[in-house]
């Protein structure tokens, strides 16, 4: 075929290769990129001129003490609560107070409660409450781990044990009265344990704990033993996974044992899944100015003008610095693409892949997909060199008799009519095969599926080549463990198992065997044909099912067959939503598998 080139007109950006300006990615991207940085910029500068001023307040602590307040609160109820059904009075006190309008949602902003009308949320909280994992900046009783003391869950005393460590309290202060000359004060901690304050050196404290047995008040109680069990519990778990050293865990929190920041996070960990279900949920706070109130305005000043035009100038120009020297790059690799593609198909150029990004992922696609074509190319020209073959053969045989009972050299017998239709079978084979495939391929292989029982067509298909079998030489048994039902073309299934069994015969030497199984497994009907010929080398199976492929690399004909049955056999089985595949073990067996979907019983119609 010759190739056929048309003119392009001068400056049509075709002929060279060159894309128009207009169109170029890279005068796109520039442009694009311009614009997203002047939006950018222009949004930005807008955005600091209106913000400016209540930033500035914010950092210098205008503010801050309300939120402290609000957060401090809200994080004392979260605390004690396991929910924040009951949040909402809480709420409006501290906005009554404050004169700040607060929200809590949950961290994907559901709505959980609000003082006053619902009002618009900003893109940002203002805190997070939650008493587990509370700032220690805004709460400075807090310590490290961020477990507001608060939340004592499982340790909080029921009246009836605080009743009594307050009496064994009362029990105590004579003694202290008898040692230090005056009472100690009580306090209680959140869960309700009292405790003295005895203000004092640490000498005089461990003289007078020795003297007025003082240790018997930090006994823990039922309740706060079942919990500080569970804790041990989970800390040793996760030591225990760890791998390091056991510890135990007193009613300080504070590890006894060999000590680190391991075993720390393990106590840190555990402590918060005991008191998770004993607190509220992890909430986002929304800290506003009520509805209606003036905001603060902020007027840029000559000065501050020239900053901003001189920072946006400054993005501007790196942008476009930048979007220059992508573009470039981007646009390298695709125009050696493009010359690639249009270069002659038959140079099959491949391009270097040099990055690991889209485009790298196309030059590598680019160079795969003129892989392919090479090979397709390759694989074409060896079919015409094949068919080419396979029907000069037959054809050369049908002229020479010809010519020869032409000129008076051979007999216009019985003999001589069978041998040139013998010869003339065997081109119409060839080419019913290549017609087949050709159908096959362009997806007009038409199928007249009916319900068919396997054991009969089986049966008829073993019949048909009993004959040929016995003349090689070669026992032909069939053997059926199942009687499977197929939704399946009858003419072409028989023609599928014809083309396996004929080949089996035909590399069978006399003396062998050649079995016809078939059986279920699951959803699928295997038909196998089975026999114990010269195999197939491990190197050759994957080309079994290629076009005018042969094991018999000198083209002998001397076992027959055109080389296209086993390509026919697979589209066959893929036609049917099968497949076929094949297992060989040379000089002792080799085994086509055929599977088909199977028709369950129920779904099948009867079948005469």
């Amino acid at each position: 075929m010759g190739a056929e080139t048309t003119a392009t007109p001068e400056g049509s950006g075709r002929g060279d290769g060159r894309v128009p300006l207009r169109r170029s990615l890279l005068v796109r991207l520039l442009a694009t990129s311009i614009l997203i940085a002047v939006c950018s910029v222009a949004a930005t500068a807008w955005l600091a001129a209106r913000t400016t001023t209540s930033a500035i307040q914010r950092e210098q602590g205008q503010v801050l003490a309300d939120d402290a307040q609000i957060y401090d609160t809200l994080i004392g109820y979260a605390a004690g609560h396991p929910d924040w059904s009951a949040v909402t009075p809480t709420l409006n006190r501290l906005t009554e107070r404050t004169g700040r309008h607060i929200t809590l949602t949950t961290q994907g902003r559901r709505p959980i409660a609000a003082s006053g009308s619902a009002a618009a949320l900003p893109t940002r909280a203002s805190a997070l409450v939650d008493p587990l994992r509370a700032d220690p900046a805004l709460l400075p009783g807090v310590k490290a781990d961020g477990i507001d003391p608060r939340a004592v869950g499982p340790y909080r005393l029921p009246r009836a044990e605080r009743q009594e460590l307050l009496d064994l309290v009362g029990t105590l202060q004579p003694c202290l009265r008898n040692v230090i000359g005056s009472t100690a004060r009580v306090t209680e901690t959140p869960s309700g344990r009292p405790s003295l304050v005895i203000t004092a050196d640490n000498e005089l404290r461990r003289k007078i704990g020795e003297a007025c047995a003082l240790y018997t008040l930090d006994s823990p109680t039922l309740t706060e033993k079942r919990a500080l069990d569970r804790l041990n519990a989970l800390v040793g778990a996760c030591v225990k996974r760890q791998h390091l050293a056991p510890v135990t865990i007193g009613l300080g929190f504070t590890p006894v044992g060999v000590a680190n920041e391991a075993v720390q996070r393990c106590v840190d960990t555990a402590r918060r899944e005991q008191l998770a279900r004993h607190v509220a949920p992890p909430a986002l706070l929304f800290v506003t100015a009520p509805a209606g109130s003036a905001a603060p305005g902020f007027d840029l000043s000559r000065a501050g003008t020239v900053r901003v035009a001189g920072v946006a100038a400054l993005v501007l120009l790196l942008t476009v610095a930048v979007t220059v020297t992508v573009g470039t790059r981007l646009v390298r690799p695709l125009r050696a693409l493009t010359d690639a593609a249009r270069r002659p198909s038959q140079q099959h150029l491949r391009v270097p892949v040099t990055t690991d990004d889209e485009i790298g992922r196309l030059a590598a696609a680019f160079n795969d997909l003129a892989e392919r074509r090479e090979r397709v190319e390759g694989r074409r020209k060896a079919m015409v060199s094949d068919v080419a073959h396979e029907l000069r053969t037959p054809l050369s045989t049908i002229r020479s008799w010809l010519e020869a009972a032409q000129d008076g050299l051979a007999a216009s017998d019985e003999a001589f009519v069978a041998s040139l239709l013998e010869e003339a079978l065997l081109l119409q084979h060839i080419v019913d095969d290549l017609q087949d495939l050709a159908q096959a391929d362009v997806g007009r292989l038409r199928l007249h599926p009916e319900p068919l029982r396997l054991p009969e067509l089986l049966d008829q298909v073993a019949a048909a080549h009993l004959g040929r079998a016995e003349t090689a030489g070669v026992t032909l048994t069939t053997r059926i463990e199942d009687t499977p039902i197929l939704n399946a073309d009858p003419a072409r299934l028989r023609q599928t198992i014809g083309n396996l069994l004929s080949n089996a015969i035909r590399h069978t030497p006399p003396g062998g065997a050649v079995t016809l199984r078939c059986r279920r497994a699951d959803d699928q009907v295997l038909i196998e044909v089975a026999d114990t010929g010269t195999g197939i080398a491990a190197d050759d199976l994957p080309r079994v099912f290629d076009r005018f492929w042969r094991a018999d690399k000198s083209r002998s004909r001397q076992t027959g067959g055109s080389g296209l049955g086993l390509a026919i056999v697979r589209q066959l089985a893929e036609a049917h939503g099968g497949t076929v595949s094949v297992t060989s073990t040379p000089d002792t067996e080799t085994v086509f598998t055929l599977r088909l979907p199977h028709t369950r019983d129920a779904e099948a119609p009867d079948i005469v």
